[in-house]
């Protein structure tokens, strides 16, 4: 078995992307790992030219199973988005040649709400977020306060987690901290 991994320093623009186009016909799988649609690259190719956020390029190679892996935080409406212009495109997008993991993120409008507001906040000191929620969604999983894409198969159970979901989002965005005590704690 070959095994090529493409590893970037997450600065984007580096050609990651174009190095899993060049790798992607020789293997039987490729899988993205982590990170979410705010990013991506454009391929050219003979179907035309894409720009891919969330799926990977293998998704061009017949023989190619493309796997969404579990660290990843993917948006439903971006991924639907990314799916019909590929298929538009003639490119076969199916079960067979896209998988996605069940423990990856689902990232949701608030996620992309949070965002926005805090780089609303940071003003002239934003740190350049493409607003699109990477940061609040990867800060949820982390605390595990967020819904994995498995859920979704048991709909009633999912409902419940989103609606204690959202009652954690509007206690803590309320919540008043004792900042001064906190500080005294660190000096």
């Amino acid at each position: 078995m070959k095994i090529t991994s493409v590893v970037g320093i997450n600065f984007g623009d580096e050609g990651k992307g174009r190095m899993v186009d060049y790798f992607a016909s020789q293997y039987d799988y490729v899988v993205r790992y982590q990170g979410g649609d705010n990013a991506g690259h454009t391929v050219k190719n003979a179907y035309g030219e894409f720009a891919l956020h969330l799926i990977p390029s293998g998704i061009f190679h017949e023989k190619t199973i493309n796997i969404l892996g579990p660290g990843m935080v993917i948006n439903l409406e971006s991924l639907k988005k990314e799916m019909d212009h590929l298929r538009e495109g003639g490119i076969h997008v199916g079960p067979d040649n896209l998988k996605i993991s069940h423990r990856a993120t689902l990232l949701l409008p608030y996620h992309v709400q949070q965002d926005q507001e805090e780089e609303k906040r940071l003003a002239d000191k934003k740190y350049g977020s493409t607003k699109r929620g990477i940061a609040p969604a990867y800060g949820d999983k982390y605390m595990k306060k967020t819904i994995q894409l498995g859920e979704l198969y048991q709909m009633d159970q999912c409902k419940e987690h989103f609606d204690e979901l959202v009652k954690y989002k509007k206690e803590v965005f309320r919540y008043q901290y004792d900042f001064a005590e906190m500080w005294d704690r660190l000096v």
